[in-house]
């Protein structure tokens, strides 16, 4: 019952971030409010006993996309938009978000989800992973990562290239 609590308490406290990320018109601000949220979750990985998980969560996602945010925020030098209104799509976009979250709620909730045997090693999934993303997917991985470094060094230079023109 008090683990069910605090899930839910949690899951309060990374959805209000969500919402804040969504909702601010800083850039930055929304960088923390991501922070707030990646470091919730977490915390909700650490509360059902996946170290591994939350330790991953909090140094590569919390600490290091931040971080990158934060740095391409800094490069950029992107002033604020105060004056940008509202988008006229808004209504859309708020019809096409529920649509979204109604179809992964109902996927998740007739999911027939696989249950742990009794007497099962919980951390005989991870190892199976780790086995298959350090042997099959090395590959596919690194070239994800080299594709993000050069969109955002592709970012930063068209930026600079405009800052010098005007």
């Amino acid at each position: 019952m008090i683990e069910s609590v605090l899930l839910g308490t949690l899951a309060g406290i990374v959805l209000a971030g969500a919402f804040g990320v969504v909702s601010t018109r800083s850039v930055v601000y929304a960088t923390i409010f991501l922070l707030f949220t990646l470091v919730g979750v977490s915390v909700i990985f650490l509360v059902l006993l996946t170290e591994f998980l939350a330790l991953v969560q909090l140094l590569i996602y919390g600490g290091a996309i931040s971080i990158v945010l934060l740095f391409a925020i800094m490069l950029t030098r992107a002033p604020e938009q105060s004056h940008v209104e509202d988008n006229s799509q808004r209504p859309l976009a708020a019809v096409a978000a529920a649509a979204m979250f109604g179809l992964l709620a109902v996927s998740a909730l007739f999911t027939p989800w696989k249950e742990l045997e009794s007497g099962a090693d919980p951390g005989e999934g991870f190892i199976t992973l780790s086995e298959s993303l350090f042997s099959n997917f090395v590959v596919p991985f690194e070239i994800a990562s080299l594709v993000l470094l050069v969109a955002m060094v592709g970012t930063v230079i068209l930026t600079r290239t405009r800052n010098t023109e005007q």
